[in-house]
């Protein structure tokens, strides 16, 4: 039987680093863009879906807005969102991407490539990978929710 308090052992610790290892692959093609991963998130959400709302961009992006807040204010200063009170509802604010956001895609549309170039995995196995650590992070979500 294999010691379960060893580290190598940890599926926790196997996310964890192979998370940093991605943010450091990341890093270099996100500042060519002078975003940071979070703001990258926000923004490959937006160019998925335009017109969100701050709610529901936290949502997905599993943020609260005190973290999603000042994220889209560096965003707006850089001139890639707006952000407006929904005249339905004040207290709602809509995403909107300026034409300098949309244009930014173009200049990310390599990125994803270039993840998978650096994973050495064939673009089947990346989606089975993504598919089981999506299935892993519902059971974990469900196991919280149900205690």
């Amino acid at each position: 039987m294999q010691d379960q308090l060893k580290l190598d052992n940890f599926i926790c610790f196997a996310v964890y680093t192979a998370s940093h290892a991605l943010n450091r692959v990341y890093k270099p093609l996100l500042d060519a863009l002078g975003l940071t991963y979070p703001q990258y998130l926000a923004m490959v959400a937006l160019w998925e879906r335009d017109g969100q709302t701050v709610g529901s961009l936290g949502e997905k992006l599993f943020l609260e807005s005190s973290t999603l807040t000042p994220l889209l204010k560096r965003l707006e200063a850089a001139g890639y969102v707006s952000r407006e009170r929904s005249k339905d509802d004040e207290r709602v604010v809509v995403l909107r991407l300026t034409d300098e956001g949309k244009r930014l895609k173009e200049k990310a549309s390599g990125i994803p490539g270039c993840i998978a170039a650096a994973s050495g995995r064939d673009a089947v196995d990346l989606t089975r990978l993504q598919s089981e650590i999506v299935a892993l992070r519902e059971a974990l979500t469900e196991a919280l929710l149900s205690h």
